[in-house]
């Protein structure tokens, strides 16, 4: 237990735990330092020092977020000194940096700009630095402009500790330093996930997602095309932030209403297909299962991993090609929805799938990137022609001058817009495996699962890698070969955990039959293209309110899903059918690691 320090900040006496830093004892008293290198979610930097603040007894100010605290100290934090500090060192860093805000993405949600506007100044003292740059768009998923960078290395510390992919570093000394890649590549060309969580912790507008609103804005325009549009279950729990509403606060309706307003000829939901997901991968494991336990088969491997999060199959793809077998042949909620808007929907719509344009919302960048694989084209069509972000879509709904706060909630078009909570949950790290546990727990022993209101709370929560285990007794006939079996299940949120949980695996130390992974932290709602800024509040916040949307459902397990049901009736068969390993399953390809 730490020990109790007395400090005073700005003339008020306060009680902390040693070892706290001055920016989190200010906080604690509602005392605002304002910091860029500084995120919670990250380790100390301690380089932007825009968090300076005087101690008493030393002769130099001192970073805030780098400093602990000790008994008796006492602190200023906003001081002439201390202000003049500020303005200068902002002042600096405005003349390396590309100030053409008006038309940055990131204007109004930069945090150098609202530091340049609190701390404005009218005079130019020091000699202006800027150099012409070009901006890096060779990725389908991100942008990187180094005119914009500040050298606050949240990228680098994110792609490093959160992700443990280190695709940027910081290169050279001095004022030659600079955000890069390996050996300056280009993003398409180094080990990048696409997963965007640099962009999420990006102060200015150094780092963005590959837009798509004008090839969008376009197709809506055009009358020979019907633009479709699905939007994934974490977009309806963040959305709303964009538009001045509290994290987790649920938009769903009002979503659907702009979206129709936009333009979109038809607006459907991601979580009909996330429900088509858990059919076709609940299918797959119960496949699995019964040819190593049954048949014996050596050339089947478990444990099988989900393979929703394209950030987390890239990753594969790089770090851990040897594991490409374990994971799933289930495409994502995303290409499944799209195979299926050119075939299935364009036959009960009776439209020429040349005509039809699929439009994807997104909490994620990478879902940029898996939509222009060369593997998802089964409908003979690029299945999913085009993908925007939360925020991106944010954009879009102000651009079309709809007050969304105003609107009144509708609901999805048929065919492929109803769901369940199932679905709905796919948006929360667990929540991929709790729809799953739903389904095939239910298929095997012809009972619900033994857990209060559908809540299996072991795979919930932040923690980041989870177990779980579910005892199958009294089984069906069909499914008997499971009887007595205990399901081991395990879930990981962020490419770190991923990595420690898969060499855990590889090592023998762990056992499992299915494990989830999702890129980002804290799954879907924490995706890299949610609205700015993020934290461990906001994604709490946000997969609350994906649990509520859950339990006000009609149904809540995926086979109960009356769409999905008739989409195997008329269409596709079975699960795991000839027919849908056609068109919702694919492969996997080993990529270079360096």
């Amino acid at each position: 237990m730490n020990n109790i320090v007395n400090i005073v900040i700005n003339d008020t006496p306060l009680q902390v735990a040693e070892g706290t830093s001055i920016l989190h004892a200010a906080k604690m008293m509602n005392v605002h330092i304002p910091t860029l290198c500084h995120h919670e979610d990250l380790c100390v930097a301690g380089n932007c020092r825009i968090c300076v603040v005087e101690v008493e007894n030393d002769p130099n100010l001192v970073a805030a977020c780098a400093t602990p605290v000790r008994e008796n100290m006492h602190i200023l934090t906003n001081t002439s000194k201390i202000r003049t500090a500020r303005k200068h060192i902002l002042e600096l860093l405005l003349t390396e940096h590309n100030i053409n805000c008006i038309k940055c993405s990131h204007s109004n949600s930069c945090e150098l700009q609202h530091l340049a506007l609190e701390y404005r100044s009218d005079e130019e003292i020091f000699i202006d630095l800027r150099k012409p740059s070009r901006t890096d768009v060779s990725s389908y998923a991100i942008q990187k402009d180094d005119s914009k960078c500040i050298r606050c290395t949240r990228c680098v510390r994110t792609c490093a500790q959160l992700q443990g992919v280190n695709a940027l570093t910081m290169a050279n000394k001095g004022n030659l330093a600079k955000m890069s890649t390996f050996k300056e590549k280009p993003m398409a060309e180094v080990v990048c996930t696409n997963c965007g969580q640099c962009i999420n912790r990006c102060p200015t507008g150094a780092l963005t997602e590959r837009t798509y609103i004008e090839d969008v804005w376009n197709a809506i325009y055009n009358p020979k095309k019907h633009v479709i549009v699905q939007t994934a279950p974490a977009v309806r729990v963040a959305l709303g932030e964009r538009f001045g509403l509290k994290s987790g606060h649920r938009v769903t309706g009002k979503m659907v209403a702009a979206l129709r307003a936009m333009g979109f000829d038809s607006v459907l939901d991601t979580d009909w297909s996330a429900d088509l997901t858990i059919m076709e991968e609940g299918t797959e494991l119960l496949s699995r299962l019964k040819k190593v336990l049954v048949d014996g088969n050596t050339s089947t491997v478990l444990p099988m991993f989900t393979s929703c999060s394209p950030g987390w199959i890239k990753f594969v793809e790089h770090i851990f090609p040897e594991m490409i077998p374990n994971l799933s042949t289930c495409k994502s909620p995303q290409q499944m929805f799209g195979v299926l808007a050119k075939t299935y929907y364009a036959k009960k719509k009776e439209i020429d799938p040349a005509n039809i344009v699929s439009v994807s919302i997104m909490p994620c960048t990478a879902k940029k990137y898996e939509a222009n694989r060369s593997e998802m084209r089964d409908s003979g069509f690029q299945d999913v022609d085009y993908v925007l972000t939360t925020r991106e879509l944010a954009s879009m709904i102000q651009q079309s001058g709809i007050n969304v706060l105003t609107l009144k909630n509708e609901t999805y078009d048929s065919v492929m817009g109803e769901s369940s909570g199932a679905g709905v949950i796919f948006g929360a790290t667990g929540g991929v495996m709790e729809a799953a546990i739903r389904t095939a727990y239910e298929l095997v022993t012809g009972r619900e699962v033994p857990f209060d209101e559908l809540r299996i709370t072991p795979v919930r929560g932040f923690d980041g890698i989870k177990e779980a285990s579910l005892l199958l007794e009294n089984t069906t006939e069909e499914y008997r070969f499971l009887e007595g079996v205990e399901l081991k299940v395990a879930v990981a949120h962020g490419l770190a955990n991923a990595r420690n949980l898969v060499q855990a695996i590889k090592d023998g130390l762990v056992s499992y039959h299915f494990v989830e992974v999702m890129a980002c932290p804290g799954g879907c709602l924490g995706g890299g293209g949610q609205p700015i800024p993020t934290n461990i509040d906001i994604r709490a916040k946000r997969m609350d309110a994906i649990y509520k949307e859950d339990e006000k459902m009609s149904y809540r397990k995926s086979h109960e899903n009356q769409e999905v049901l008739t989409l195997y009736e008329e269409f596709l068969g079975k699960p795991n059918g000839e027919l849908s390993h056609k068109l919702l399953h694919t492969y996997y390809t080993e990529r270079n690691r360096y």
